[in-house]
């Protein structure tokens, strides 16, 4: 008995000192000989444990069970485009996160800081403050832009912002893989986010996944777009919410995930899709060597019917050009 009690205060002193390299929160992690309650404290599979409270839902149930709760509220998250072209996936993804983030605390005087590097915004363009304040709840005025010219200047501009407590939440948006975005630099960053108790948001646009301190990485990609479900069913000929794929890259669970996200811009909310797939909308057209639909025949106004060939292959005289027919004189 007193063997197997010491076994497991090494293994409990084990934990906490790999929570606090992780920077985990090793202060609510239960010991062995205490019966306090576990009421409020959700235990991962790798043993470490963290209040409920630390949490930002996402709202989609399969989703918050894949990342073991939600998103981490004070900690650097990751969302990775893989290809320019889903630049507007990955913010759109972020800008759904903060709303429901600021929809939950309630404070009109929480600030929105958006950094990035010149290249950035004139690869991807800026936010636009009229769109924010429409689709997702936040006004013009809470909205402010950084731009700095090279990626160091922006980790550091996010860095000194975490101190302000008017700033709610932080995006900042990267391209590529830059040398000095590396495992000690997004560390510093992580553990400034944690300190502070406000979310970073860090959106690495056409890069390639690598090691860094965030506990959560998200791949965005745009999703097809459902048709607009009313009493009646779907509406033919519409264009439902916007959608997203999200892929689940890395998170501490290691449970894999992808699901489609819809966006309610009057709700603020997150939804899985849940329709069947004949409800999407084309983005494509057909793929070649298939055979095509033969096409409804309309009526031709304005036009004469073409005339048929004249033997021999020629075309008839009255479509020869007319600048081959004698000019006339006199």
């Amino acid at each position: 008995m007193a063997t197997s009690a010491v076994a497991r205060d090494v293994v409990f002193a084990l934990r906490q000192k790999i929570a606090k390299i992780e920077g985990t929160l090793p202060e609510l992690l239960v010991s062995p000989s205490d019966n306090r309650p576990t009421t409020g404290v959700l235990v991962r599979r790798n043993g470490i444990a963290s209040a409920r409270d630390v949490f930002l839902p996402t709202g989609v149930e399969g989703l918050d069970e894949a990342l073991g709760g939600g998103l981490p509220k004070a900690a650097l998250t990751e969302i990775h485009g893989t290809e320019t072209r889903n630049a507007g996936a990955a913010a759109g993804l972020a800008l759904c996160l903060v709303s429901r983030m600021l929809k939950e605390r309630s404070r009109p005087q929480d600030l929105l800081l958006w950094v990035g590097t010149a290249e950035i915004f004139r690869e991807a363009g800026l936010p636009y403050a009229p769109g924010l304040d429409r689709f997702f709840g936040i006004p013009a005025g809470s909205l402010l832009l950084a731009e700095a010219p090279k990626p160091a200047d922006v980790l550091w501009i996010a860095e000194e912002a975490a101190r302000i407590e008017e700033i709610a939440a932080i995006v900042v948006e990267l391209r590529g893989n830059p040398r000095n975005v590396d495992l000690t630099a997004t560390r510093r960053l992580h553990r400034r986010a944690q300190d502070s108790g406000r979310p970073v948001f860090l959106l690495r646009q056409s890069a390639e996944p690598e090691p860094t301190a965030a506990p959560v990485r998200l791949v965005a990609a745009p999703a097809p777009a459902s048709l607009r479900h009313t009493l009646a069913g779907p509406l033919s000929g519409s264009i439902g919410p916007p959608a997203i794929s999200v892929e689940i890259g890395k998170s501490r669970t290691a449970l894999p995930g992808k699901f489609i996200l819809e966006w309610n811009p009057d709700a603020r909310t997150l939804e899985e899709r849940r329709h069947s797939p004949e409800d999407r909308v084309a983005v494509v057209s057909a793929s070649r060597g298939r055979a095509d639909p033969q096409a409804a025949a309309g009526t031709v106004v304005a036009f004469r019917p073409a005339a048929e060939p004249a033997p021999g292959g020629q075309p008839p005289r009255e479509q020869h050009p007319a600048h081959r027919r004698p000019r006339r004189t006199g």
